[in-house]
């Protein structure tokens, strides 16, 4: 039978992978809502929208002090800390303009506010595989 010897090389605290696996659902919830107002153009689903960009927010934001505290307990010799760190940087502060945007008239945040929200969902799971992906297979 052969089995396979898994080295992990950074696991991250799982305080951590709550806080950074949190905005996804958020923000995909936020994505959704500015396709329900792009084709129903009820006002409240852009409101909803907007709560779960905040929402998300928070949480981005406490994953990447999170992920500042990691990279030292790591002693920041690990790419995917790093990558995630990065990646968790960028989704925030694009996060963070489609607030801005979303805090406008609602007809006015569309179609940017969409467009931010895909990519700010994207951002957000790519933040996340990155982070989480932690084990490395050895040989069998």
């Amino acid at each position: 039978m052969a089995t396979v010897d898994r080295t992990y090389l950074y696991a991250p605290h799982p305080l951590h992978a709550i806080l950074l696996a949190g905005p996804i659902p958020l923000f995909l919830g936020a994505l959704l809502s500015d396709i329900a107002y792009s084709s129903s153009h009820h006002i409240q689903w852009n409101n909803f929208s907007s709560w779960l960009i905040a929402g998300g927010l928070v949480f981005a934001g406490l994953a990447i002090l999170c992920g500042i505290i990691g990279l030292f307990r790591a002693d920041g010799r690990h790419r995917h800390a790093l990558l995630s760190l990065l990646l968790l940087v960028v989704t925030w502060i694009v996060g963070f303009i489609n607030a801005l945007i979303h805090a406008k008239d609602a007809w006015a945040s569309m179609p940017m506010g969409l467009v931010l929200s895909v990519v700010v969902t994207l951002l957000a799971c790519a933040a996340a595989w990155f982070g989480l992906a932690t084990a490395r297979g050895g040989d069998a």
